[in-house]
């Protein structure tokens, strides 16, 4: 089964008027990870889906959404998926992946088939989708958690020591515009992304994934000078517009994945804002 929402672009200028609940409705994505279900978001920011699909009694295929105007899914796009559950596979094209947690496959558009199994029922796959248009096909790539580019970022002083693995990006993988990668907070730090920045050539979606019991993370987005939060749950995730910062933290440490598409592959073309200059 399939479920579709669509999502419209917001202006600044609106954004400064939502309440609490408007800004959830526009920005937050809470239903995914159900059970023998494709959930999938269609936002209008960058034509970017986000989406999430759990085989339990039986497999799931990816199917094509009204949005599209087409035939298969992946007819003018490609997909990043990245299994936050137990362990499972990926069929493309009669191709199988095995995917393990927090392993990611690339699959470049044209691909007509995509399956998604579990290996056992009882401790499903969880697969993240993440889904931009594509002009090219590029070939479908497997990038383990061990495979990731891997970058450490921040101090225990500041609370933001991290490692940003780079998964699907260009020095791993070749797409046309998807990069996608998992931000892990040490144990001690909770903010993930600060100093914050923007990058008016590209959005971004933040998926909040090993929340503990009982704990949360706070998510700030909004101008620079202008900035609101939305309070996140485990398997959340939170649409960043390309005007917006995209920055959180949490009362304990927590992983998120970063998903991206816009204007350039450029991962280091962020217009930094200084932490002072905050409002």
């Amino acid at each position: 089964m399939t479920k579709y929402s669509s999502r419209y672009a917001s202006s600044p200028e609106a954004v400064k008027k939502y309440d609490t609940q408007e800004l959830r409705n526009e920005f937050l994505i809470d239903d995914l990870m159900q059970e023998d279900e494709v959930v999938l978001v269609y936002s209008h920011y960058d034509r970017y889906i986000t989406g999430s699909a759990v085989p339990v009694k039986g497999d799931l295929v990816l199917e094509t959404i009204d949005p599209l105007k087409a035939p298969y899914f992946l007819e003018r796009r490609e997909l990043g998926i990245i299994n936050v559950g137990g362990s499972g596979s990926v069929v493309v094209e009669g191709t199988s992946y095995e995917l393990g947690f927090k392993d990611a496959l690339y699959i470049g558009s044209g691909n007509k088939e995509v399956i998604f199994k579990s290996d056992d029922s009882s401790n499903p796959a969880k697969f993240y989708l993440n889904s931009a248009p594509a002009h090219t096909t590029y070939p479908t790539k497997k990038v383990s958690l061990a495979e990731a580019n891997k970058l450490q970022l921040g101090t225990m002083e500041t609370a933001n020591h991290r490692t940003v693995n780079q998964m699907i990006i260009g020095s791993v993988v070749t797409t046309c515009q998807l990069q996608m990668g998992m931000t892990e907070l040490k144990p001690g730090s909770v903010w993930n992304t600060m100093p914050a920045h923007v990058h008016d050539r590209r959005m971004e979606v933040y998926f909040y994934l090993d929340i503990p019991e009982n704990q949360a993370v706070c998510h700030f987005m909004g101008q620079p000078q202008e900035t609101r939060h939305i309070w996140m749950n485990n398997h959340q995730a939170v649409i960043s517009p390309p005007w917006s910062i995209h920055s959180g933290s949490g009362t304990s440490n927590y992983t998120f994945i970063w998903g991206m598409a816009g204007e350039n592959l450029d991962y280091g073309d962020m217009d930094v804002c200084k932490i002072t200059d905050l409002r």
